[in-house]
Parts: C-alpha cells; sequence; structure tokens
C-alpha cells in the first residue's frame, strides 16, 4: 500500500529550488494556506498582506503546472479552518493522509505550533529543512559557545571563508575585511539615484477579499499599481535591475536619508530572499559575478557592504534568534514601559525626520536600515518605549518583517534590550548625527541647534537624559566613557535644563 503524504508550504518558504520539487507524484499533496491566523498575529501593512497572498498564489500556480498535487486554501474557501493547524488535522482527518512531512519554520512560534502537531496527529511525520540558509539554526550558538557577546564581525569572517567569498586563498580581497569608512557618507544636495523599479499589478480582487474577510491593515496601497515582486522571475528580473543601475554607489551611500527618495541605491530586495523566492547565495554570486565584469565602474567597497549585508548580518540575526528564543522576546535591559505615541501609526508629528520616516513606510512598507534604526528606533529607545510595542510595530510595517530578523534587530541593535548579546554600545543620537545623513533638519519645525526651549530638537534633550537616567548601566562601557565626561563637564544649571527639558518633552509624546 502506498503511503499518501501531505506536505505543508508555508507563505516564507517559496523556494522553486527546493529538492521537494524533483519529482512529481500523484501520492504527494503540497498544502498551501491563507491563514486567518496568520494574517492577525499583528497588525500587518496592507501591502506586506497582499504581497504575501500574491506570491504563495503564484507559487502554487507554477507547482500545479509543473505537475504537483496542490491544495490552496484560499483566505475565503469556506473549508478553510482559519488557522495552520486546524487545516492540518482535518485535511489528514478527511482525506486519508498516511504521513505529513513539513520544512523546518524560521519563526519560534510557527515551530512550537508543528511541534504540537506531531502529538496531535496519528501519522508519520517528518521535517526537512528549507535548504535555504547558508548556516544551520545552532550554528552561531556553537560558534559564540562560551561568550558573552557576540561580534558579529568575526562570524562574518567566517563566513566569507566558508563560501569562499571575496577571497584571495585565506584573504580578504582587496586587503580589508570591511570598508566600512568608504560605506558611510553622509546626505549630499547633489545626489542622484536611478528611478527603482516598480512593478505594476492590479491587486484590486485581494483587496476586496480582505475587506470582506475583515483583516485589519496598516498602511496604504494603490490597488491598482501593485509595486512589489511576486514571483521568482519578478525577483530576479530586480535584482538585475539593482546589479545594473545601484550597486555602482550602494555602499557609499547605504547610510544616507533623504526626503526626496525613498529608496536611494537600495536593491528592495529583502521580501524576496525572506520569502526564499531568491537564495541568499544565489544573489551573493551574482553580485560579485556582476562586479567583476564591471570592476572599472564599480569599487570592492559596494560590493562587500552589500555582502555583508546578507551573508553577515541577515545570517547572523537569525542565528541569534535560535541561540536566545524564547527568552529573547522577553528582554528589556533598561526596564522601558512607555506605550508608542500614536504618530507612530499616522506620522502626524513635526519632527520631520519622524514624519518622513514613518509616512514613507506607511506608503511603501519600507525604510531602509538607518532609518529604522537612527531615527524610528533611536527616538524609541530615547524615549523609553517598551521594547515589545516597538516589535509588534516593526513586525508589522514592514514587508520584510518576519520576526527572526525583526525581533533581533529590535531587541538587539535598535533597543539595546539584551544589554549587549549584538550590539556593543546603544545607538543613539542627538540631532548631529540626523542631519550628517539627511536633509529632515532643514524643513523641520525643530531647530537641530537648540538643546533647550521653545522648538528644541527633541533628540537633543533625550539624548543627555536617557544617558543620565541609565548611568549606573553604562557608564562603565568602554565604548561610551566619552558621554559621561561630558556630561560631567556641563555646568549643572545646563545639566538640570537638558533633564527638565527632556522630561516635559516624555510627558507630552503624543504632541511632539
Amino acid at each position: 500500500m502506498s503511503t499518501k503524504t501531505l506536505r505543508l508550504i508555508l507563505g516564507d518558504q517559496l523556494n522553486s529550488q527546493h529538492s521537494w520539487y524533483s519529482k512529481q507524484s500523484p501520492d504527494i499533496t503540497y498544502l498551501m494556506v491563507e491563514a486567518h491566523s496568520e494574517s492577525e498575529y499583528v497588525t500587518h501593512h496592507i501591502q506586506k498582506i497582499v504581497a504575501y497572498f500574491m506570491s504563495m498564489r503564484a507559487f502554487a500556480k507554477e507547482l500545479q503546472e509543473n505537475g504537483h498535487q496542490v491544495i490552496y486554501l484560499s483566505l475565503d474557501d469556506p473549508d478553510n479552518k482559519k488557522s495552520i493547524p486546524a487545516n492540518i488535522k482535518w485535511l489528514v482527518e478527511n482525506n486519508r493522509f498516511t504521513a505529513f512531512e513539513y520544512q523546518l519554520p524560521d519563526e519560534y512560534r510557527l515551530d512550537q505550533e508543528l511541534n504540537q502537531i506531531k502529538k496531535d496527529l496519528k501519522i508519520p511525520i517528518s521535517t526537512v529543512d528549507s535548504e535555504h540558509f547558508l548556516t544551520s539554526r545552532e550554528e552561531l550558538a556553537i560558534f559564540f559557545k562560551g561568550k558573552k557577546s557576540y561580534l558579529m564581525e568575526s562570524f562574518y569572517r567566517s563566513m566569507r571563508r566558508k563560501y569562499d567569498l571575496l577571497m584571495i586563498n585565506k584573504e580578504p580581497e582587496g586587503g580589508k575585511w570591511n570598508f566600512d569608512h568608504e560605506n558611510r557618507h553622509g546626505w549630499k544636495e547633489d545626489f542622484n539615484a536611478a528611478n527603482p523599479l516598480l512593478f505594476d499589478k492590479d491587486v484590486s480582487e485581494i483587496i476586496k477579499m480582505l475587506e470582506k474577510e475583515n483583516i485589519a491593515s496598516i498602511g496604504n496601497i494603490d490597488k491598482k499599481h501593485f509595486p512589489w515582486p511576486v514571483n521568482r522571475k519578478e525577483s530576479l528580473q530586480l535584482l538585475a535591475y539593482f546589479l545594473q543601475n545601484h550597486l555602482h554607489a550602494f555602499g557609499t551611500y547605504q547610510d544616507m536619508m533623504d526626503t526626496r527618495s525613498a529608496y536611494l541605491n537600495h536593491s528592495r530586495l529583502s521580501f524576496s530572499i525572506n520569502v526564499k523566492m531568491l537564495h541568499p547565495l544565489e544573489v551573493v554570486q551574482k553580485t560579485i559575478d556582476y562586479w567583476r565584469a564591471n570592476q572599472n565602474t564599480i569599487s570592492i567597497s559596494q560590493v562587500e557592504g552589500f555582502i555583508r549585508q546578507i551573508v553577515g548580518w541577515r545570517e547572523y540575526m537569525r542565528g541569534v534568534y535560535w541561540a536566545k528564543m524564547p527568552e529573547y522576546a522577553q528582554l528589556n535591559y533598561f526596564e522601558h514601559t512607555r506605550k508608542l505615541p500614536d504618530w507612530f501609526w499616522n506620522g502626524n508629528t513635526k519632527m520631520n525626520c519622524l514624519s518622513n520616516t514613518i509616512n514613507s513606510s506607511l506608503d511603501n512598507a519600507y525604510a531602509h536600515h538607518i532609518q529604522r534604526l537612527m531615527i524610528t528606533g533611536n527616538f524609541a529607545l530615547l524615549a523609553g518605549i517598551d521594547p515589545t510595542e516597538l516589535d509588534f510595530w516593526y513586525l508589522g510595517i514592514y514587508i520584510d518583517a518576519i520576526e527572526w530578523v525583526e525581533i533581533t534587530n529590535t531587541r538587539g541593535m535598535s533597543q539595546f534590550a539584551d544589554g549587549g548579546l549584538v550590539g556593543t554600545k546603544p545607538y543613539v543620537s542627538t540631532s548631529n548625527y540626523i542631519d550628517k545623513m539627511s536633509n529632515y533638519c532643514k524643513t523641520c519645525h525643530y531647530s537641530k541647534t537648540k538643546r533647550e526651549g521653545d522648538k528644541a530638537c527633541p533628540f537633543n534633550s533625550l539624548y543627555w537624559n536617557f544617558y543620565q537616567v541609565n548611568r549606573d548601566k553604562l557608564e562603565k562601557n568602554p565604548r561610551i566613557g566619552f558621554v559621561y565626561t561630558t556630561l560631567d563637564k556641563m555646568k549643572e544649571s545646563n545639566r538640570t535644563a537638558l533633564i527638565l527639558q527632556a522630561e516635559k518633552y516624555l510627558e507630552n509624546l503624543n504632541s511632539l
């Protein structure tokens, strides 16, 4: 008697190159579910929900065209039991499946749900790797065994060696492991970036379905002109466009922010990579190949900066996630408890940097890493926002946000909530950094040069207040000792005025 197998494909497992699909079999059925539970565990950006459902539908269609058996449960399917576990149980019981298989999920939450399935189903269950990441779940924990902090740089170098990326024998190509110094240029008035490649799809029917099913969402969408890639072909097009039009200046201006451009020279590939339409090593290798063919116009610093984000930072964050979950989701080193200001949900603040970043996020389901770290994250840390509040916001608003990459960036890099496991210091700043890296301050209601009084930039007083309040936890940090030297050299009257200014702002966050 042949085995009748049900295989689950999650919405972020759209890897057409997976070994599962190398053979077709009438005894194997693939299950894909548009689950209410996945659409509602946080309030997602409308573009994020649409991108997932569009991509899942395209993937299911491709599987069917290639001769595979597929059960696809749309959100409004009357047979849809609303959650992934409920649908699995129902299908196994009613379709006489004799085995169940799934690829290891990337989120701890889903991992726990599927582990419970193993206890509930009365048939053999097996798991396979997603065949996507360059490291196993456990690899980073083993790499840093016995260490109190996880230094990303040492992990990144090991990944370069392991996959022979930009290496000459055992040494880094170009003579340096990283080119951060070349890749941190500030705002430039005559900066120009090529227009982004935006796709153009009508998603009216999916929007109608979401409204019918009462799926709550945030953000804006043009239902007649949806801009994101939703299949492997489009994702490869976007990669090729990035290489041809943006790579030459990616590294140099990767930290810059500008009101004139939402995307600058960033690739916009993170959604395609995170749902596995593109493999990270594929992206990296195509980038290196393109650079080698165009070294007369593209410097190695541009390429190294891009590769670092993928084989370094991305793999590193995933490793931290599996090494430290579920406890990581509760870490709150500074014991912050404030709620997010209301304007995080609508962008209605007089602070131009935050207004621009949040409104652009609401319009595009996107912000680049410095906007997330040094604008929204910087403010949240200075204002003492509960990291859980910020987790839900980041996880919902960005199209590329999946918990394994979101929470480690939020709790670790952005909010220092892990006490220094990921970051060696809190990433906070006054208006000086924001003004250097952007044109936000030029048209702001607040004055970048004022630290107290009417229209003083909130970042200035909040910065000094943050260090004053958290002195017992930060003073011995060797990377920020200079802050306390400066603080102690201030006249007591000036220091007191700064703290009072900050307290006034903290009491009226919704009015900023």
